[in-house]
């Protein structure tokens, strides 16, 4: 073998491990999201305040980490433009799923909430114009039959939820839009200056909603908040910003559905929910589709 082929295979070890770092540092942010919900419930604030703390929290380690990947080098000025439009969407996104919350079964919210999976999906199939054939299309197909499952027990349609459900819906879209735009920008940013300014200008807007509604800001019990900001944002949010330019939306978004597998065991963990042969063998589904997703497929089609 000829050094250039040991160079290229070398090369080709390499990039095979980073992937799957990369995808492992996916998976592990969507299971540090999918605490959130939990952490919400325990925290004594109201709903928004708690996305404002979350975010508001998480802004000084988020800075110091920005200021060392970047060496205190200002960043451009589109990129920051664009990074500050993701935060606003964030921002409404954490205010419109929290409120929902509230006025809907967690079910319900869990389902509609994470309907940016497929709306990922779709713009991705947009954007690269390929239909999703071989084992990614059986992957996506078992990815949302196992989110059904997952959910379909307890989710209930009902006049009384319509507008928990509506604000859960939109909520999925506002995050649609952040990841797209932050997929976009980190083109241009290092992960950590990207989600800091992200951060930066979602925690205003949070704030400034969750007055507007009249809820309690200051909390009693700190606890819930800092773990809310440490698992969801710092840690959550960062593995997930740092791996967006290694992965389609077709495969970010079928991670997404990790969130909804995981709440519903946390949810039997820790608060002693039901969770039946239904619900287990759903989230072996999803598992089964995130196996699938990271083999090879060929055969693609042009749409």
């Amino acid at each position: 073998m000829t050094a250039k082929n040991e160079d290229i295979d070398a090369a080709a070890g390499a990039g095979t491990v980073a992937s799957r770092w990369a995808f492992a540092a996916l998976l592990g942010g969507n299971i540090a999201l999918s605490l959130g919900a939990m952490l919400v419930r325990l925290a004594d604030t109201g709903p928004v305040a708690s996305a404002f703390w979350r975010i508001a929290l998480a802004l000084p380690l988020l800075a110091l980490f920005a200021w060392r990947e970047s060496s205190g080098r200002a960043p451009p000025r589109r990129a920051i433009i664009v990074t500050a439009a993701a935060g606003v969407f964030f921002a409404l996104d954490l205010a419109a799923w929290h409120l929902g919350i509230l006025q809907t079964k967690v079910a319900n919210a869990t389902l509609f909430g994470n309907s940016a999976s497929l709306f990922l999906i779709l713009w991705g199939i947009f954007v690269a114009r390929i239909l999703p054939r071989g084992w990614q299309a059986l992957a996506i197909v078992l990815a949302f039959a196992g989110s059904a499952l997952l959910m379909g027990q307890s989710y209930e349609l009902s006049p009384d939820y319509l507008v928990g459900d509506l604000l859960s819906l939109l909520a999925g879209v506002l995050y649609t839009v952040y990841m797209i735009l932050m997929q976009r920008v980190r083109g241009t940013l290092a992960p950590w200056t990207a989600l800091g300014i992200s951060s930066f200008f979602s925690a205003p807007v949070l704030l400034g909603a969750a007055l507007a509604l009249g809820e309690a800001v200051m909390p009693q019990s700190w606890t819930p908040l800092i773990l809310l900001a440490l698992t969801s944002q710092v840690i959550g949010q960062g593995l997930i910003i740092w791996s967006l330019p290694r992965f389609s939306p077709l495969v970010i978004g079928l991670t997404l559905l990790v969130q909804p597998a995981v709440a519903a065991f946390a949810g039997w963990w820790v608060f002693g929910e039901t969770l039946g042969p239904i619900d287990i063998f759903g989230g072996m589904m999803v598992g089964a589709a995130l196996v699938l997703i990271r083999l090879p497929s060929r055969r693609v089609r042009p749409i």
